[in-house]
C-alpha cells in the first residue's frame, strides 16, 4: 500500500503570458519534509498557493494534486474550503503582514480555534494559550493580549504556526519560515518543526531559497528554476552529490560555518533569474551556467533518473547528468566532447 499522502503531477500555472510553474511533478510521503528550493522567482509560492486553490483568479492552473486519496483540483468550492486549514495548513512568507495588526494575537487566535474545531469562550481561550505554549511561546497566557507589533520576528513565526496547527492539519506548508530571521532564530524555528514532525506524526513542505536550511529539515529536495524542476532527490544524496549545475551553483553560494577568516565569501550566480515571460531555449538555466555547451542554448532537457538504486529516484534536468563525476567541478569536466561556451 502507497504511503504517499500527497501526489502531484503535471502542474502547470500561467498569468497570461507568464508560465510561473511548468509541469511540476514530486510525491510526499505521509510523515516525511519535502523542500522546494530556489531562487526568488522559481515558482515555489506559487506551487504552494495553487495546491490549495489559491492562486489568484486570473491564474490558470492545470494538473493533478491528490491529497489522502482525494484530487484536490476536482473539489469544488465548499469542500475545498473543509481541506484548507482543517487537513492541509499552510504558514506565509511575512508573518507581520498576515497577522492584523489592531488585533491581539488571542484575539485572531481564539478565531481560528473558533473556526476549525467550534470551541468558544473559555474552552477557546485555553485552547488558544495550549496551542502557542506548543510551540514554544513562554508565559502563553500572558502572550495571548499582545499585539503582533509587541512580538519579534521569530515570535510572530510562532504565532503563525500555532494558527497552522489549531486544527491538527496532517500537512503544514512552510512557505519561507525562516527567511526574514537571524540564523540563531531560524535554527529555533526549524527545530520546532522537527519537533512537532515528530509529536504530531506531521508532514510537512519546506519552502525556501536556503540550502543551508535545508540539510536540517528535509528528507526529499525539489530543486526549481524558471517554474520547472531541475534536480529532486534525497537531500543527503543531493548534497552529497548533485547532477545539476544549478544546483550547485546555489550549493556554492551557500556560507558555510567552518570557512577560515582569510577566505572570501562565496560569490552569487552571476545574471538574473529567467523571466517566466520569456524564457530562453533550451536549458532555462545556460545564459547564467558558467559551463553551459552548444547543445544547452537549443533543447531544454527533461527530468532523467541519474541515481544509481533506481528506487531512491534521483532526477535531474540537465544534458549531462548521470555522466560525471560526484567530486567534477563542473559537467563539462566529466563529460567527453563537452565545450564550454564562455
Amino acid at each position: 500500500m502507497s504511503t504517499e499522502l500527497l501526489t502531484v503531477r503535471d502542474l502547470s500555472v500561467t498569468f497570461g503570458p507568464v508560465r510561473a510553474v511548468r509541469g511540476l511533478s514530486f510525491d510526499l510521503a505521509a510523515g516525511s519534509c519535502l523542500a522546494l528550493v530556489g531562487e526568488s522567482g522559481s515558482g515555489k509560492s506559487v506551487t504552494a498557493l495553487s495546491l490549495l486553490r489559491l492562486a489568484p483568479p486570473t491564474a490558470r492552473v492545470e494538473g493533478s494534486v491528490v491529497f489522502a486519496g482525494r484530487d484536490l483540483m476536482a473539489l469544488d468550492e465548499e469542500e475545498m474550503r473543509r481541506v484548507r486549514g482543517a487537513e492541509i495548513a499552510m504558514v506565509f512568507q511575512d508573518p507581520a503582514a498576515s497577522l492584523n495588526p489592531v488585533l491581539s494575537v488571542g484575539t485572531q487566535l481564539k478565531e481560528v480555534v473558533r473556526l476549525r474545531s467550534g470551541l468558544r469562550g473559555a474552552a477557546a481561550k485555553a485552547r488558544a494559550a495550549e496551542l502557542l505554549a506548543a510551540v514554544g511561546i513562554p508565559r502563553p497566557e500572558e502572550r495571548l493580549r499582545s499585539y503582533p507589533h509587541e512580538l519579534s520576528g521569530g515570535m510572530a513565526q510562532r504565532v503563525m504556526i500555532a494558527m497552522g496547527l489549531a486544527a491538527d492539519a496532517r500537512l503544514l506548508i512552510a512557505d519561507e519560515p525562516t527567511s526574514q530571521l537571524d540564523v540563531t532564530v531560524q535554527a529555533q524555528i526549524v527545530e520546532l518543526l522537527l519537533a512537532l514532525r515528530r509529536e504530531r506524526d506531521l508532514s510537512l513542505i519546506f519552502i525556501t531559497h536556503d540550502l543551508a536550511v535545508v540539510a536540517g529539515i528535509a528528507d526529499r529536495v525539489v530543486v526549481m528554476y524558471a517554474g520547472k524542476a531541475m534536480e529532486v532527490g534525497d537531500a543527503a544524496e543531493i548534497f552529497a552529490g548533485s547532477q545539476n549545475p544549478y544546483t550547485r551553483a546555489l550549493l556554492a553560494s551557500t556560507i558555510r560555518l567552518d570557512t577560515a577568516v582569510q577566505e572570501r565569501l562565496p560569490q552569487g550566480i552571476s545574471g538574473a533569474p529567467a523571466s517566466g515571460a520569456a524564457l530562453p531555449a533550451g536549458c532555462p538555466f545556460h545564459p547564467r551556467c558558467e559551463y553551459s555547451a552548444p547543445i544547452c542554448g537549443t533543447d531544454e532537457p527533461r527530468l532523467a533518473e541519474v541515481g544509481k538504486e533506481p528506487a531512491r529516484s534521483h532526477l535531474s534536468a540537465c544534458h549531462f547528468a548521470g555522466r560525471l563525476e560526484a567530486t567534477a567541478r563542473h559537467p563539462a569536466d566529466a563529460v567527453s566532447g563537452a565545450v564550454k561556451t564562455q
